[in-house]
C-alpha cells in the first residue's frame, strides 16, 4: 500500500514540475496563457488533443461497456477516424480562421460569422453549461481511481482534493502550456499502459486467443450486437460514433488546442494520428473479455479494470496502471478547467464588463475562474454525483449540436443569426425533453442528440432562408478568408492580421 502512495505522489509531482517549468516560458500575455500565443508545436498540440479526447470515461467507461454490452464499444475505432477527419476539415479551417481574426473562443469565430450577440452569449453558456458535468465526471473518475491505486489509504474526498489542487496549481501558474506539456507525459502513459494491461490480463485465461475461443464457446452473444442485453444494437453503435465524435471535437477544450497550433500541417496528419491510437481500445476488450470469463456478475461494471488488476496483477503494476487512468482524467479535466475559465474571461468578463482589461488582469481573472469552476466541480463530485453523472450523459449531445452552425460559418454563405439560433434553441430543447421526460422515447432507438442534430439541420436552413442575409461585409470578409484558406496562400504560417473591431485581442 505504501507502494501505491508513493506511485501516487509521483503522479502528482510530475505537472507541478512541468507546470512551473512551464510558466518560466510564458511571455505573461492572456494569448500566451489560455492558447500559447498561437505557438504551440506539432508534438505538443498532437499529444494535448489525444489525451484530452481521451478520459476517464475512455478509460473506465470503454471496459464496462465492453464487459456489460458486448462489442458495441468497437465503434470507438469509426469515432476516432470521425473525429480525425473533422479535425483536419473544421478543425484546420477553424486554425486559419483563428490566426486571420484573432479568435480564441467558439464563440468568438461564430458570434463574428453571425454578426450577432445572441449567438455569441448563446454558444458561450453551451460550452459551459456542457461542459462542467463532463468535466466533473472526470474528477470523479480520476479521485476514484486514486483511492482505489492507494489501496484505500486516501479516501475518495482527499483523492478528490488532491486531484482538483494539483490541477488549479500547475493550471494557474503555467496555463495552457502546462496543459499541454503534461498531457505528453501523460498521454503516452495512458495509450501504452492500457494496451501493455490488456495482453498481461489476458493471459489469466492462456492469452488473447483462448480468450476468445472461450468467449465464442461460453459467451458468443457477447461477441456480436446487440451483445448479450439485446439493448446496444445498431441504432446504439450509430449514435455513439456520431454523438461522441462531434460533440467532443465542439468541446471548447478543442477549440483552445485548434487555436494553438502554429502550423497547419498538423492538421493534414491528425485523421491518421488519432485513428491509430484507436488500436489502444484493445487493450480495454482484452480486460474487458477476461473479466466476463473469470469475474462474471460485477455489480458496478465501472469497477472491472480496477478489480482485475487488483486480483491478477502485481499490486506495482496494478497502482501504476491506476494513476495512469487517473492521469486520463487530469488530461482532460486539466483542459476542460482551463478551457471553460477562457470563455467566461474572454467572451463574458473581458467583452461586456471590462474591454479595457490589461494582459495582466485577464490572466488574473481566467485564474480566478479556474478556481471557481474547480470547487463548483469538487463540491459536485462529492454531494450530487447521480445527478451529474445523468447530466454528463447529454454533455456530448449538447456541444455536438454547434457544429451545424459551424458548418454553416465555413461552408455556406446564407447561414443567418436567426437559423443559428432556431437550431440550436430547437435541438437542445428536443434532447433535454427526451433525456430527462421518461414518457418520451428517442424514434428508432437512436440517442435524442442524433435527433437533436436532424432538428437543428432542418431549422437552420429553414429559418435562414425565411429570414434576411447577413450584413453584405461580413459575407465578403469570410468569403475572402475561406478562399485564400482555399488557395492555401501561405497558409502554414499566415501570422494574424485584420482582427475584427468588436473582438477584444
Amino acid at each position: 500500500m505504501t507502494m501505491g502512495v508513493l506511485i501516487i505522489v509521483l503522479f502528482m509531482v510530475i505537472p507541478l514540475v512541468v507546470g512551473f517549468y512551464a510558466a518560466g516560458k510564458s511571455q505573461n500575455t492572456s494569448d500566451d496563457y489560455f492558447i500559447q500565443g498561437r505557438g504551440m508545436g506539432s508534438v505538443a498540440a498532437f499529444f494535448t488533443v489525444a489525451a484530452t479526447w481521451w478520459s476517464a470515461f475512455a478509460f473506465l467507461g470503454s471496459n464496462a461497456s465492453f464487459y456489460t454490452e458486448g462489442p458495441v464499444y468497437l465503434t470507438a475505432f469509426a469515432w476516432n477516424i470521425l473525429f480525425g477527419f473533422l479535425y483536419f476539415v473544421v478543425g484546420k479551417r477553424v486554425w486559419f480562421l483563428g490566426k486571420k481574426f484573432n479568435y480564441v473562443t467558439p464563440s468568438d469565430l461564430l458570434g463574428d460569422f453571425y454578426n450577432s450577440e445572441k449567438v455569441r452569449i448563446l454558444v458561450g453558456l453551451i460550452v459551459i453549461v456542457f461542459t462542467i458535468p463532463y468535466l466533473q465526471i472526470q474528477l470523479t473518475g480520476g479521485a476514484y481511481l486514486i483511492e482505489v491505486a492507494s489501496g484505500g489509504v486516501i479516501p475518495f474526498w482527499l483523492a478528490a482534493l488532491i486531484f482538483y489542487v494539483v490541477i488549479i496549481t500547475y493550471v494557474w501558474v503555467g496555463g495552457i502550456r502546462a496543459v499541454a506539456w503534461t498531457d505528453i507525459i501523460y498521454g503516452a502513459l495512458l495509450f501504452f499502459g492500457l494496451l501493455f494491461v490488456g495482453f498481461y490480463i489476458a493471459n489469466v485465461v492462456g492469452g488473447p486467443a483462448s480468450m476468445f475461443s472461450q468467449m465464442q464457446e461460453s459467451h458468443p452473444n457477447h461477441m456480436t450486437l446487440p451483445g448479450p442485453e439485446g439493448s446496444s444494437g445498431y441504432a446504439t453503435w450509430i449514435s455513439l460514433c456520431f454523438v461522441t465524435a462531434i460533440g467532443a471535437i465542439m468541446g471548447p477544450q478543442i477549440w483552445l488546442r485548434m487555436y494553438s497550433v502554429k502550423n497547419g500541417q498538423l492538421f493534414n496528419l491528425m485523421p491518421f494520428l488519432i485513428s491509430l491510437v484507436a488500436i489502444t481500445y484493445i487493450g480495454s476488450l482484452f480486460v474487458s473479455w477476461t473479466g466476463v470469463l473469470v469475474m462474471p456478475g460485477v455489480e458496478n461494471p465501472d469497477q472491472i479494470l480496477p478489480l482485475m488488476l487488483l486480483d491478477y496483477a502485481p499490486f506495482v503494476i496494478g497502482a501504476i496502471v491506476l494513476a495512469g487512468g487517473a492521469s486520463a482524467a487530469m488530461s482532460t479535466a486539466n483542459s476542460q478547467i482551463h478551457a471553460v475559465s477562457t470563455v467566461m474571461t474572454k467572451d463574458f468578463y473581458q467583452r461586456y464588463r471590462n474591454p479595457e482589461a490589461p494582459q495582466s488582469k485577464l490572466i488574473q481573472v481566467g485564474r480566478y475562474f479556474l478556481l471557481a469552476f474547480s470547487v463548483l466541480a469538487y463540491f459536485l463530485a462529492l454531494f450530487a454525483p447521480g445527478l451529474l453523472v445523468t447530466v454528463g450523459l447529454i454533455a456530448f449531445g449538447g456541444t455536438a449540436q454547434l457544429i451545424v452552425p459551424v458548418i454553416g460559418a465555413l461552408f455556406w454563405k446564407r447561414g443567418t443569426a436567426s437559423g443559428a439560433m432556431a437550431g440550436l434553441i430547437g435541438s437542445l430543447v428536443f434532447i433535454i425533453a427526451f433525456t430527462f421526460i421518461p414518457a418520451l422515447v428517442s424514434p428508432l432507438g437512436l440517442d435524442p442528440a442524433m435527433w437533436g442534430l436532424a432538428i437543428n439541420t432542418v431549422l437552420f436552413i429553414g429559418v435562414s432562408y425565411a429570414t434576411a442575409p447577413r450584413d453584405q461585409h461580413v459575407v465578403d470578409r469570410f468569403d475572402k478568408a475561406l478562399r485564400e484558406f482555399r488557395g492555401e496562400e501561405g497558409i502554414e504560417d499566415i501570422e494574424a492580421s485584420e482582427p475584427k473591431e468588436h473582438i477584444p485581442s
